[in-house]
């Protein structure tokens, strides 16, 4: 595992994180449904806000988002910046901003292969 010393990723503050952790919270309390689901958004919460939305949108598919914000009860495009610090690791996103029209890449209409992977600098 890489040493974060270097803060690359901005720590939260105090009330950020609380709202991080109000958010699960909320989530877990109010789920029904499979548990996977449920810590799938988690994840996608504590991710978004290191990657930004427009690496999520790469990743998942419009259901999948739409899924995973109804469980954290949240708008990925308002909860997290368009391009977080680490979103250079994503290969989907480093090739998806060399096309002119990003939202053709998010639609599937100009494939990209590894679009999910997570790579070094």
């Amino acid at each position: 595992m890489t040493d974060l010393t270097n803060d690359t990723i901005p720590k939260l503050s105090i009330e950020e994180a609380q709202q991080y952790i109000e958010i699960a919270e909320k989530a877990a309390l109010n789920f029904r449904g499979q548990a996977d689901e449920l810590e799938n958004a988690i994840g996608m919460l504590m991710i978004g806000r290191i990657y930004g939305w427009r690496v999520l949108v790469i990743v998942h598919n419009k259901r999948t988002i739409k899924k995973y914000e109804e469980i954290l009860g949240i708008n990925i495009r308002e909860m997290f910046p368009p391009e977080g610090p680490l979103a250079h690791k994503s290969l989907g996103y480093k090739v998806a901003t060399t096309f002119s029209n990003f939202w053709k890449v998010v639609s599937g209409d100009i494939k990209i292969e590894n679009r999910r992977e997570i790579g070094s600098e």
